[in-house]
């Protein structure tokens, strides 16, 4: 990809008549994993690039896997794009409801065999490589990055709600920005919407309503000024900051000098520790060591928990990150923990850490975390999200990678171990008259493959 763009840059300022000479790159997705690639020993013409929700670690958390759980959804898009050269091949299901489709083919694996995915080479990559190992380190490419001088600015975008690539703009970002010591190279954009929403209508997401088209004052406000600065001749410098960071909650774009940041100046996020304690309740104070010393719940594969809504298919797929978690909440084998009404706003800014104490009666689990944003039982003018649970970062780990990410080691049944994860990227006002929540589970089906 690299090379390829590099040959594409030296054609085009050599053959278009209307070119000034001055190139810019941008896309989203693996369109937007190419603007990262054109970094690597770039052209001298590059003067800008634009990666919009690129894939950069497909093991990690982009498209294939997600701290080792197999994102088993993704399987008719790796038939559709390699089965044939004409992508012309599609996938076939007797289901409606995907959740019927995974459960009757019983795993991701046999599922592949009865649609013949063993001849296609990608999906026996997968099947050969299944933990972190040299395979995919090799092609994370925040690491690739990390590695190569910093020669041309970039601007990253991600989105909030990413539903296929939410892990790699911002480990990008963290991987780069070090480099950056005159604070005029790497910029960010974090946007309130789905994947490559930012090209499209911005004012909502299903629905949650942001009280403004957030998508095009992006356009309008940072990524325009921004590419005129670096491809117009005489264009003026560009008053975009370092990160412009949409804060979901208050609704409001955030001029912040780096990320993660709590406010524009003045003020920097803290780690604060959120405590789950008995009487499934979520406090700010270390519990009591009188207080029960647990909770559980039984999680039984052979009735996953739904990671949405039945019926599941492909129509609304790029919102099912916001969609209400009331019944989830409900569920025997989903752990449910409430803090009391907020009283004043409260601030998430960064990556949330989940710390999780926790023991099996297995030899593997996996161990879901969702971050949930209670809404008052009543909202004024906008009475369906009377009580919404919105979500606001989550992910899933799976246990058997617990102490090596490479090499899978099974679990000691019955006993209490550490799982300490990153959740996703989240800038987001808990405000007044809301509850924070925090819901626990062991399957998310089936985005992610039964452990």
């Amino acid at each position: 990809h690299a090379t390829d763009t590099y040959d594409t840059i030296d054609w085009l300022v050599k053959n278009i008549p209307e070119s000034n000479g001055k190139v810019g790159i941008l896309g989203i997705s693996y369109d937007g994993f190419l603007p990262l690639m054109a970094l690597i020993n770039p052209h001298p013409a590059l003067k800008v690039s634009v990666p919009m929700n690129p894939m950069v670690d497909g093991w990690r958390g982009d498209d294939w896997f997600h701290n080792g759980a197999f994102r088993e959804q993704g399987m008719p898009y790796i038939y559709e794009q390699e089965a044939t050269r004409k992508n012309d091949a599609k996938w076939w299901t007797g289901y409606y409801d995907d959740y019927d489709m995974f459960m009757q083919a019983g795993s991701a694996g046999e599922l592949g065999r009865e649609h013949g995915l063993e001849q296609v080479g990608f999906w026996r990559k997968i099947l050969a490589h299944p933990s972190y190992d040299s395979f995919w380190r090799d092609q994370a490419v925040d690491k690739l990055l990390a590695t190569q001088p910093l020669q041309v600015p970039v601007m990253l975008v991600d989105s909030l709600w990413d539903q296929e690539d939410i892990y790699g703009a911002v480990a990008v970002y963290k991987a780069i920005k070090p480099k950056d010591t005159n604070n005029d190279k790497v910029f960010l954009v974090l946007g309130p919407w789905h994947h490559g929403q930012e090209i499209r209508d911005g004012s909502s997401l299903g629905p949650v309503k942001f009280n403004s088209d957030t998508a095009l004052y992006f356009r309008r406000e940072i990524l325009l000024p921004f590419l005129d600065q670096y491809l117009k001749d005489g264009a003026p410098k560009a008053d975009v900051a370092p990160v412009s960071a949409f804060e979901t909650g208050t609704d409001m774009w955030r001029r912040l000098p780096a990320w993660p940041a709590g406010c524009a100046s003045g003020c920097t996020t803290r780690p604060t520790p959120l405590y789950l304690t008995a009487g499934s309740k979520l406090v700010f104070t270390a519990p009591n060591s009188a207080d029960a010393p647990y909770d559980e719940y039984i999680s039984d594969p052979a009735k996953p928990v739904p990671f949405r809504a039945r019926p599941i298919d492909d129509a609304s797929w790029s919102r099912w990150l916001v969609d209400d978690q009331r019944e989830l909440s409900g569920r025997t084998d989903v752990a449910v923990f409430n803090s009391e009404v907020l009283r004043a706003p409260v601030k998430i800014s960064g990556e949330p850490i989940a710390n999780l104490v926790a023991s099996t009666s297995g030899t593997d689990s996996d161990w879901v975390v969702k971050l949930i944003d209670v809404y008052p039982d009543q909202v004024a003018g906008d009475a369906p999200m009377g009580g919404y649970q919105l979500m606001i970062s989550a992910d899933i780990f799976r246990g058997r990678y617990r102490e090596s990410l490479e090499t899978a080691q099974a679990i000691a049944p019955d006993k209490p171990l550490l799982y300490r994860f990153a959740l996703p990227t989240a800038n987001h006002v808990f405000l007044p008259g809301h509850r924070i929540m925090v819901q626990i589970q062991s399957s998310w089906f089936p985005l992610y493959d039964r452990n």
